[in-house]
């Protein structure tokens, strides 16, 4: 059982919503898709389902040409940030109402409904109506209801965004033990980088309509094939550096450079791109040699145990992620510190030549 994407594209009124993409996915996988808003996410879960005609190309479900098949011949369920439930309906009916419609047994219907409420913790609200439900609850409901109908597809839409903190980290652990027993083929779409190396499986790296990479999810975070995709996987953003090498070295600016070892040998001379995550740029002196780098503070960004800090390295704007709450007047020198070890290398235009040491040697 496989879902394939066979050149699949989609135009409005001239707008490339989604280029030209092929992708497959196959039964009991978890498939991520990544990228920021409007990136494409959603119009590619649409075709996906069928509530969109691909403007080209074909899609495949079960080894039959699915294009412009109605979504409700479609063995597939698909849930939404904007959750729905059917306000009229106490819990219980939600989630029982695609059985219905399928008309099981009723004794069939009493029995999975049960066992979905119990995996999604709603065995003691079947009762309730959404409204007397709060946001989070609500959610689970409309989870419940995808959940209950075994489908073959998985469609979950950025599920957890509107759901408090606490929620969201519970539902991202058992999401995946859902998957893992039910054998569908899901695929969830995210904004947040944490999340898809959370859920595991496959990511879909995605950027202005288009899939930049698919594969596991480790291996696209370490080896992303592009600096596109290296921001898209970095949250915040990749920063990025112009370097130079020459002959057994790489140099940086600022009177630091290294030695050109591993896959950095093999470079020819000349000028490339220098990347590296937010949370490898160091503010504190670390115990042992780094690269460092005078820059000015910008902006200071806390956000719980960890602060963002925005800083100006000759008109190139970086980001460190630091633990703790910070203090650090804006327009303040700031020396920054980076480990070689997590360094990439891009070409100009952006194509990686060279992983990191560490990813190459995980």
């Amino acid at each position: 059982m496989t879902l394939e994407l066979r050149g699949a594209s989609k135009v409005i009124d001239g707008e490339v919503f989604i280029h030209p993409t092929d992708l497959t996915l196959e039964r009991g996988t978890m498939n991520v898709l990544l990228g920021p808003t409007s990136a494409g996410k959603t119009t590619l879960m649409r075709l996906m389902a069928g509530l969109e005609t691909p403007t080209e190309g074909a899609i495949w479900w079960k080894g039959e040409d699915v294009t412009g098949m109605r979504v409700q011949k479609r063995d597939m369920a698909m849930v939404y940030q904007q959750f729905v439930n059917y306000p009229t309906m106490t819990v219980y009916e939600n989630i029982a109402s695609p059985l219905r419609v399928a008309r099981k047994p009723k004794a069939q219907v009493d029995a999975e409904v049960r066992k979905v409420a119990d995996l999604m913790k709603l065995s003691d609200m079947l009762k309730r109506y959404p409204l007397e439900l709060s946001g989070g609850q609500q959610q689970r409901c409309a989870l419940a209801r995808a959940l209950v109908k075994n489908a073959g597809l998985v469609l979950l839409d950025e599920p957890l965004a509107n759901l408090d903190y606490k929620l969201r980290e519970e539902l991202r652990v058992e999401i995946p033990k859902i998957f893992e027993e039910s054998g569908a083929i899901f695929v969830y779409a995210t904004t947040e980088p944490e999340e898809a190396l959370l859920l595991g499986g496959n990511t879909a790296t995605l950027w202005e309509g288009r899939v930049t990479q698919f594969g596991p999810t480790p291996q696209v975070y370490r080896n992303p094939c592009d600096a596109v995709t290296a921001r898209i996987f970095s949250d915040p953003p990749m920063n990025f550096l112009t370097v130079t090498k020459t002959s057994a070295a790489i140099h940086f600016g600022d009177g630091q450079s290294i030695t050109a070892t591993g896959a950095f040998a093999a470079l020819t001379d000349g000028d490339y791109l220098a990347g590296f995550r937010p949370n490898h740029l160091l503010v504190d002196a670390p115990s042992r040699r780094f690269m460092q780098f005078e820059t000015t503070v910008e902006l200071v960004e806390v956000t719980g145990s960890d602060a963002f800090v925005h800083l100006d390295h000759h008109g190139e704007r970086w980001v460190a992620l630091v633990k703790g709450t910070r203090s650090m007047p804006v327009g303040a020198p700031q020396t920054a510190y980076l480990d070689a070890d997590h360094i990439y290398i891009f070409s100009k235009e952006g194509a990686l030549l060279a992983p990191a040491p560490y990813a190459q040697a995980a």
